[in-house]
């Protein structure tokens, strides 16, 4: 499936097909470009005794990722149309429960609440300084603003920000974003786990539109172009405290179902 150019391998793993320690090297495997079905992360659905269901989420190169926005709406459109759960539904993730709303190919989810704000973080690398702001909205990321982020080094910029020792040990996802004109923005995203930029990435998406909406005072919804060229949605809600409640909402897409044969 795919959300806005982010792909992923989604697997039905209610009842086991794989040993838990198989996992990485199978997600290593299947994701490789050109030498297998190429995805940017793989999706296993577990049983869950909180929600619906829940989640076993890996990144291209096998390790772990606490959420991602679109893999939560692909994932959320999967589940609905297999039965597996009501039109209106919560799953669970290591970030927390997410809420998803499926109509169609369109998605919407509820993001846990977003945490760790910094604003204004002076990040140093190859003789450039760099002004950066940060927040968790289920992953770590970083958010640079730019006024041309189509003339932007993204792999050059996203790899010196995520291992810069300001976001030691785990490290972070970074955004370049160019604001334009009304409540619209455009992002380019380098992806920890995947270590380079990737057509979308939803809680990144999700984390610029909060910081701009703060910086410029852009109205909710945020309409976000990504590098892919979709549109995603961001509804923004005030809640008590600094922090507000983030919804994320787009079109999913099935490329194809099929069977998985070693050979």
């Amino acid at each position: 499936m795919s959300g806005s150019g982010n792909d992923f391998v989604i697997i039905d793993n209610r009842e086991p097909v794989l040993d838990p320690e198989t996992k990485r090297d199978f997600v290593k495997k299947v994701c490789q470009l050109k030498s297998s079905v190429g995805a940017d992360g793989v999706i296993f659905i577990e049983n869950s005794e909180k929600a619906a269901y829940k989640w076993d989420f890996y990144n291209s190169d096998g390790s772990s990722a606490e959420m991602c926005g679109n893999g939560g709406r692909c994932v959320a459109r999967y589940a609905f149309e297999k039965g597996i759960a009501p039109q209106n539904h919560s799953f669970e993730t290591i970030a927390g429960i997410i809420e998803a709303e499926v109509n169609g190919s369109v998605v919407k989810v509820k993001l846990t609440h977003p945490e760790d704000l910094q604003n204004d973080v002076q990040v140093a690398f190859d003789g450039l300084q760099y002004k950066v702001d940060s927040i968790n909205t289920g992953v770590p990321h970083a958010i640079v603003f730019s006024e041309d982020v189509d003339g932007e080094d993204v792999q050059k910029i996203g790899n010196g920000i995520r291992y810069h020792s300001v976001f030691a040990p785990a490290g972070t996802n970074v955004d370049l974003v160019e604001k334009k004109n009304g409540n619209a923005l455009k992002v380019r995203t380098y992806e920890r786990g995947v270590e380079g930029e990737t057509l979308a990435c939803g809680t990144g998406v999700v984390a610029s539109a909060i910081i701009a909406s703060h910086k410029f005072k852009i109205e909710s919804p945020v309409n976000v172009e990504t590098r892919g060229g979709e549109i995603l949605k961001v509804h923004i809600e005030p809640a008590n405290g600094s922090l507000p409640e983030v919804y994320l909402e787009g079109l999913t897409k099935i490329a194809f179902e099929g069977q998985l044969v070693e050979l």
